[in-house]
């Protein structure tokens, strides 16, 4: 059986972050826990929420594999954060988020962690901090290289994007032909590799409404989505589209797909979040590293009140255990 070692960031300090790691540590898990945080964080939180969770520091360059024991937190020591209150965010405290998930990639990388697994950052207070953050996937591709593709999955959907964080307007010019194939072996790839997916089942989206009715509502499907799709289908993909978006979510077409691939943001995830919030996970995909997230944000109100619902951490928790244990017995096995 595959010895999974997770390493999960705390997030924004002033949020749930701490809340649900806490909560995570309370319960049994098939893997070995540690959390990527400044200690004291976590103490003081345990205090303000009366929970009794054993924090311990450990030292990451400990080979040794320890399973997670119910009630214990292992907590790698990684910056300092300063003045924290639950609920109120600090700019002094945007490079202590970045110090966190840095040190996190980085230990990934150097195989100290089979996967990554974030707690809800606030970008705001990261930019306010003078510090340039669009997000989780973009600061972790700058740290790790690849090709990012953000992909969220709850049970019986997996929605992946083309472009994520756009401007509506600036959409349409980001989907180029090698964009467009490039994303799509990224999403196959790693539903076989990560996801035990053997012949992977991919309906793709049309961008413009009706998928441009043959050229006469938009001419992107034509000029660019066809000729990769066509391409792709002669070197063996299962693609089907592109299709209209307003139908292709219907059960009758996802009961056989493996995943969707829609064009934008809100093209896709909307009926994602809507069929599984709380209990979805945000994975990102083409990175040399394993790496899912909660479907949510920080929820600064109920920082601190025992109230926050750790049920997408855990989901996302699950999820990259699963993906480890994928990519273990996988290796190899698509040469």
């Amino acid at each position: 059986m595959h010895r999974t070692r997770i390493v999960l960031t705390a997030g924004e300090p002033a949020g749930i972050g701490p809340d649900l790691c806490l909560a995570i540590a309370r319960q049994a898990w098939p893997c070995e826990l540690v959390v990527a945080a400044d200690p004291q964080i976590l103490r003081a939180r345990s205090e303000v929420l009366g929970w009794d969770v054993q924090i311990r520091e450990v030292d990451v360059d400990d080979a040794s594999f320890r399973p997670h024991v119910a009630g214990t937190l292992p907590v790698w020591p990684v910056g300092r954060a300063v003045g924290v209150q639950p609920g109120r965010l600090d700019t002094a405290n945007g490079l202590y988020v970045l110090e966190t998930l840095e040190a996190a990639v980085r230990a990934c990388l150097r195989g100290r962690f089979d996967a990554m697994v974030t707690a809800p950052v606030h970008k705001g207070i990261i930019n306010e901090a003078g510090m340039p953050f669009t997000g989780h996937t973009e600061f972790i591709a700058g740290i790790s290289g690849g090709h990012p593709v953000m992909m969220l999955a709850t049970e019986g959907l997996r929605v992946a994007l083309v472009t994520t964080h756009l401007p509506l307007r600036d959409v349409s010019a980001a989907i180029t032909r090698d964009r467009l194939d490039a994303v799509i072996r990224i999403l196959h790839g790693e539903l076989r590799e990560r996801f035990g997916v053997v012949s992977p089942r991919i309906l793709v989206c049309g961008l413009n409404p009706h998928a441009g009715e043959g050229g006469h509502l938009g001419t992107e499907e034509v000029e660019v989505m066809e000729p990769v799709l066509a391409a792709l289908r002669g070197q063996g993909y299962d693609l089907q589209g592109p299709l209209p978006a307003d139908t292709l979510f219907l059960p009758k077409y996802l009961q056989n797909a493996d995943a969707v691939l829609a064009m934008y943001h809100d093209q896709g995830l909307p009926v994602l979040k809507y069929a599984g919030f709380g209990k979805a996970v945000n994975v990102t995909l083409g990175l040399p590293l394993i790496r899912t997230s909660v479907d949510h944000g920080t929820a600064l109100d109920l920082a601190g009140s025992g109230r926050a619902d750790a049920g997408s951490l855990g989901a996302a928790l699950r999820m990259a255990v699963q993906m480890a244990g994928n990519a273990a017995q996988g290796e190899g096995r698509w040469a």
